[in-house]
């Protein structure tokens, strides 16, 4: 396998990138940094991909990802090219790092003090305090090996994994089992179990169906940090687009791609608005099935519509942008409120796919970090309630559980909105097809299950065509901003790997 360094030997092919999301600007960073000719092309008006930006009279809202975490993928990623992150955008870390409201009534902060989070934790349970530390040892042991020997390294088949050091690597990680199998046996209480697994959502799983390895997400919250960017997420964005310009990225907003034919050396990417792109090389950071499916000829598709229809699909999302007067001090800038019992709500996303009756939601509340996201006097908030992917989202149905929304924050944290907004959009199942051609409205991509992780995710290099590579969430590492960011160093490898006649990468392979 070769390393990103490998590219330095790229000469000027050129690579048409389709999707400004974090996948495709990331790739066509790395490719464009080796000396390719790089046009990236996004349907939306502006980059990001589901990072977009809503501004609305004064009120700036991130649309999507809000959860600055792992902040040493971002340091690798500009490091790589001699940049920092703080060249473009400053961290704030945030404190408390988010607020829970229990709906039987209680409340409880995770904090950036370990001791104090150690406390809380044996309050619950006598001896959780300790099994706390046990269990963010085993956490950061997973962390450390596992984005060392499995999330930086595309292991794309069983034979990868065979050899002496990924064996040697993997004694002793908690690689087998679910992430409920593994919690309970460190903590009794339901709300504990709760606190180190709320990041599942971030990973588009359940505690029953998402691999115990995610335990390594309880290092990356306790130990590392949450932190705030300056101008949120849509900032990180507007770093690595300014990144890219740097290096020579060429960017097309408003380009709605239609088609992709041809093979290596020979390809046409065709928009909408009758635009024609010719290149050496195509990646996709668009939805991968979208891509399969309705960009290319059958002829020239990996997978169909019966591998489609059988895979798990990551929680679409209910989405409420509010922008409303006075201040919202009992919220923090993170919360997340939870009913006691949960089962219920993610059986209403894998199981028994439904609008769940007792939801659990997160609410981010930027503007108590930064006063530019909102009018003065005003505060900048939205709701989103995980919901399954391909459920029908009617205006009807949308208006009622808004309103069930609204009362239930209300009833569990104690702010009451409704006589109070100023701005209000709702997104959700059907906006995030028709926006980012998501499938079935995902608002992340594949789940993170046991047969959708590591190599049986779909691969980044198209099996069908020639010189057609895949980025983002569908493929490896997998979702999540950071994961989405390394997915576009792994794609570049790969493009390394497979040395196609017209760069000078022979002496490589």
């Amino acid at each position: 396998m070769n390393t990103v360094s490998d590219l330095s030997d790229v000469n000027d092919s050129s690579v048409v990138v389709v999707g400004g999301g974090f996948g495709g600007l990331s790739t066509a960073c790395y490719l464009a940094d080796a000396g390719a000719e790089v046009t990236l092309l996004e349907k939306n008006n502006q980059l990001g991909g589901r990072a977009s930006r809503l501004e609305v009279d004064g009120f700036k809202f991130d649309m999507g990802p809000s959860w600055y975490l792992m902040p040493d993928v971002f340091e690798q990623f500009f490091g790589y090219f001699d940049r920092s992150p703080s060249d473009y955008y400053e961290l704030t870390r945030l404190d408390p790092h988010y607020r829970i409201f229990f709906k039987d009534g209680d409340q409880v902060d995770m904090v950036p003090d370990l001791e104090t989070n150690r406390q809380t934790f044996e309050s619950y349970e006598p001896g959780a305090g300790e099994r706390f530390d046990t269990y963010l040892e085993k956490s950061k042991l997973n962390y450390q090996v596992g984005m060392e020997h499995f999330v930086y390294e595309d292991r794309t088949s069983l034979r990868d994994y065979a050899d002496w050091d990924v064996m040697k690597n993997a004694r002793g990680l908690s690689l087998i089992g679910s992430m409920q199998d593994h919690v309970e046996k460190y903590f009794e209480h339901p709300k504990l179990q709760q606190i180190m697994q709320y990041s599942l959502v971030f990973l588009g799983g359940s505690p029953q169906n998402t691999p115990a390895l995610y335990n390594l997400m309880s290092h990356v919250d306790f130990n590392m940090g949450v932190y705030y960017p300056e101008n949120g997420l849509g900032g990180v964005v507007d770093g690595i687009v300014s990144l890219g310009s740097e290096l020579g990225v060429t960017y097309n907003t408003g380009m709605d791609v239609s088609e992709i034919r041809g093979r290596e050396g020979a390809f046409v990417t065709r928009a909408d608005d009758g635009s024609e792109f010719y290149s050496d090389y195509v990646v996709s950071n668009a939805d991968y099935r979208h891509t399969e499916m309705e960009l290319l000829p059958p002829e020239k598709r990996q997978y169909d519509s019966d591998y489609w229809d059988s895979r798990t699909y990551a929680p679409s999302a209910f989405l409420l942008y509010l922008g409303v007067e006075g201040d919202v001090d009992e919220l923090a800038h993170h919360t997340l409120v939870l009913p006691t019992d949960w089962d219920d709500h993610f059986e209403k996303i894998f199981d028994e796919p439904a609008w769940p009756d007792e939801p659990a939601y997160y609410l981010c509340v930027p503007s108590e970090t930064d006063d530019t996201v909102a009018p003065e006097g005003h505060s900048n908030l939205f709701a989103l309630v995980p919901v399954a992917a391909g459920l029908s989202d009617t205006e009807e149905m949308r208006e009622a559980y808004r309103n069930k929304l609204l009362a239930d924050i209300a009833e569990n944290t104690g702010v009451d909105l409704r006589d109070r907004i100023v701005v209000e959009r709702a997104f959700s199942i059907s906006d995030f097809a028709d926006r980012y051609n998501s499938t079935e409205g995902t608002a992340l991509g594949l789940a993170h299950t046991l047969r959708q992780t590591a190599l049986f995710r779909p691969d980044h290099h198209s099996t069908a065509v020639d010189g057609l590579f895949f980025t983002g969430s569908f493929t490896t590492p997998g979702i999540g901003v950071p994961m989405c960011l390394i997915s576009g160093q792994l794609t570049a490898e790969e493009m390394a790997d497979y040395a196609p006649a017209t760069w000078d990468l022979a002496s490589l392979c």
